[in-house]
């Protein structure tokens, strides 16, 4: 009993980082219609500066994350305005393809800064573990930070596309760029703020990663931003309860697929399931199908 919750919270703590990236994924494909599979890289350059802020520049933890955030924030900026923005137009074969250029070039541009080596990441969390039955259970201070910064994360996504300007202006986007831009909407900036926002939770989802793991590569995010790409498409993508939804179903199928089958086939059983959803239903738990118009 002890081994199954044991997993339950592994899985929920893993789902939750997955969550928090796939929010990335589904944001930009719910305004912009494309997809950003640069995302996942963005991911290790988050934990890339924030490893780099404490080790180097002995900055705190807590700004090591904030520099983290602002980095990747115009990182976010710059890839949508130099390799997506001029695309606006084009078809979306030109814009995958794109996609997968940026994500090679940040690949490598880390291995050329900061080399292939394998490096330690001190975690950023300096709450205790949680000690539950009689130390029968323990829960890390990263599992719960982790998933308290998911449901924080969701809660302030959901009121700012809701309740703010800027957040009716992408649902705006989102339903129509041309109709927007003709009611005064700036459809650039909007799409750019999503990439920016996205971009910050990449680096958060980098940081929670890698502390819970304690390792840093320069590959971290690609196969995370995978699965994650993979849980915001089992949720609906476009969908933020979507996001959430997926992502946490998926880091505890994968938890319990390695623990109580085999951890090699763990990565299969995951995308399997995929696969299963997608044919009994090809918009996803909670995403809407919506037929083209021709």
């Amino acid at each position: 009993m002890m081994t199954f919750l044991g997993y339950l919270v592994s899985g929920i703590s893993l789902g939750s980082v997955y969550a928090i990236i796939a929010l990335g994924y589904t944001m930009v494909y719910g305004i912009a219609k494309m997809l950003n599979f640069a995302h996942g890289d963005v991911i290790m350059v988050g934990a890339y500066i924030s490893f780099c802020a404490t080790n180097y520049l002995s900055l705190p933890a807590w700004l090591s994350v904030l520099l983290a955030i602002i980095v990747c924030t115009v990182l976010g900026v710059v890839i949508e305005g130099l390799a997506y923005r001029p695309l606006r137009q084009a078809g979306s074969l030109a814009v995958l393809i794109t996609a997968i250029g940026v994500s090679y070039f940040l690949q490598n541009a880390a291995q050329l800064i900061w080399t292939s080596n394998t490096k330690i990441f001190t975690s950023i969390v300096s709450i205790p573990s949680l000690r539950l039955f009689g130390g029968q259970l323990t829960i890390t201070g990263e599992a719960i930070v982790t998933v308290l910064t998911c449901i924080l994360i969701m809660a302030g996504l959901t009121f700012f596309t809701g309740a703010t300007r800027m957040g009716k202006a992408m649902r705006a986007c989102s339903e129509d760029k041309g109709a927007a831009q003709l009611m005064g909407i700036n459809v650039n900036f909007t799409i750019s703020m999503t990439f920016a926002i996205g971009s910050a939770l990449a680096a958060v989802a980098g940081v929670l990663l890698c502390s819970s793991y304690n390792t840093l590569i320069p590959t971290t995010g690609a196969m995370p931003g995978i699965k994650a790409f993979t849980a915001a498409v089992f949720g609906g993508i476009g969908s933020i309860p979507g996001a959430l939804l997926g992502g946490i179903l998926l880091g505890i199928i994968e938890i319990f697929a390695s623990g109580y089958i085999s951890y090699q086939l763990s990565n299969a059983i995951v995308f399997a399931v995929l696969i299963i959803v997608l044919l009994v239903k090809p918009s996803g738990l909670l995403g809407k199908y919506t037929p083209e118009k021709v």
